[in-house]
């Protein structure tokens, strides 16, 4: 092989490699809520992508930012933008709210947020505006079929009792909600916060002093890092909870219903593939789940000698038993 033939082979080799480089699109996920890159919704994530032709480890990379607490997320965000990824996969409020503090040009597409209008991520759900989009959960309108499920189970219940941390950004909202729906419902509304892991305890005895039964527990990723004791404590003192996400009947509680993660996670593709082929994100609308699951956990229910009405059981999505 002559110079010349060398150089030239050499040259397309090295533009060939420049080129696959070029087509590996790079994204970043950031979550104080989903934390484990094997969770379900960040399967389904992979399968929308998948389906959409982007597959981790051929054509896509995702750098993965789980914080086990919520002061690490403006520093993993801030490592996101330096490493350059062409769209933000942010997941729960405040996983946004870093994201959003940590750029405003790199597209953020959001999987799942509570209300993103009144959260002030977008201007509205039609037209975002801005470098945000992606699927909002609208959890708060979701509080009153919760507590309406908790009432056909215990249909004397007059005090709920609303466990939440307060100085999560999206949690105020949800329990005002909650506030309203149970005034509306004819129940009186007891504030039961927690903002460290010890407070738990205390406030579920504080309950249980005062004949609080039922229970609404506010979901954010402190209550779900300490879903179990949260679950423990509540059949300790021989009271039930309805809950916004399928961890905590993982972890034994007796109900779920809810916005289905795994399909707002899966349809998060859809915005990442039109934003990758050019789209803005303030043009693309905010997508609101349609699909919602119920789960009872049935064995829970036996062992605690609860019956489930005949009308919760025949809309269940799913029954542990």
């Amino acid at each position: 092989m002559n110079r010349r033939r060398f150089l030239c082979v050499c040259f397309l080799l090295a533009f060939s490699s420049v080129q696959a480089l070029a087509d590996i699109r790079r994204l970043g996920f950031i979550s104080s809520s989903t934390t484990t890159i094997d969770s379900p919704s960040l399967v389904a994530l992979r399968e929308g992508l998948k389906a959409r032709g982007y597959v981790e480890g051929h054509n896509l990379t995702i750098d993965y930012q789980f914080a086990h607490s919520t002061h690490q997320l403006p520093a993993m965000a801030q490592k996101l933008v330096q490493a350059r990824v062409e769209v933000i996969l942010a997941a729960g409020s405040e996983g946004i709210v870093a994201a959003r503090n940590a750029t405003t040009t790199i597209p953020i597409v959001m999987t799942n947020s509570g209300d993103a209008v009144r959260e002030g991520f977008v201007a509205s759900l039609a037209r975002p505006g801005g470098n945000i989009t992606g699927m909002t959960q609208i959890s708060p309108e979701l509080t009153g079929k919760r507590l309406e499920m908790l009432l056909e189970i215990f249909s004397d219940l007059q005090r709920v009792g609303i466990l939440w941390n307060p100085i999560h950004p999206n949690t105020p909202i949800i329990f005002q909600e909650a506030t309203a729906a149970s005034e509306k419902l004819g129940l009186v509304p007891v504030s039961f916060e927690v903002k460290a892991s010890e407070e738990i305890e205390k406030q579920l005895q504080k309950a249980a002093e005062q004949n609080v039964r039922g229970f609404l527990v506010i979901r954010d990723p402190f209550t779900i890092r300490n879903r179990v004791r949260i679950v423990d404590g509540l059949h300790r003192h021989s009271m039930l909870a309805v809950f916004e996400t399928p961890e905590f009947v993982d972890a034994g509680g007796l109900m779920y219903f809810g916005a289905d993660l795994a399909y707002l996670f899966r349809q998060s593709a859809t915005y990442v593939d039109r934003i990758l082929k050019g789209a803005s994100p303030a043009d693309l609308p905010i997508q609101r789940p349609t699909k919602f699951s119920l789960v009872i956990n049935v064995r829970v229910a036996h062992a605690r000698g609860i019956k489930i009405p005949q009308s919760l059981l025949v809309r269940a999505d799913h029954l542990i038993e």
